[in-house]
């Protein structure tokens, strides 16, 4: 089961454009950051959708331009659309990155933690 589970996730990454995640401690993702409403967490206001990652997992998401990070958790799935953006940010997340005003900014996103 866990290998036929592994490769829906890995067919997944791919028909969504995006590289398989192999390795947490290893995971490295450069694109663009952008905010939205973000799904409610009871457990933190710092949270942010990706495509790929599992939900639950903790990543540090780092502006390239300012050097400000912020740790978010996983707990939606997008962007979608534009191939550049990796991570959608909620508004407190990116408040704290310092993003609002530009509504896009370029980013390094690192996993920190699996759920």
């Amino acid at each position: 089961m866990k290998g036929l589970l592994k490769k829906a996730v890995l067919g997944l990454a791919l028909v969504l454009g995006a590289a398989p995640v192999a390795d947490a401690a290893s995971y490295r993702q450069h694109g663009q950051a952008v905010y939205y409403g973000g799904r409610y967490d009871r457990a933190t206001r710092m949270t942010a959708a990706h495509r790929t990652l599992p939900l639950g997992t903790w990543v540090r998401v780092t502006h390239r331009t300012t050097g400000r990070s912020v740790v978010v958790k996983i707990n939606d799935r997008g962007p979608f659309g534009n191939s550049r953006r990796v991570i959608d940010l909620s508004r407190m997340a990116a408040a704290r990155l310092g993003i609002t005003h530009q509504g896009v900014a370029p980013v390094t996103v690192t996993v920190v933690r699996r759920r």
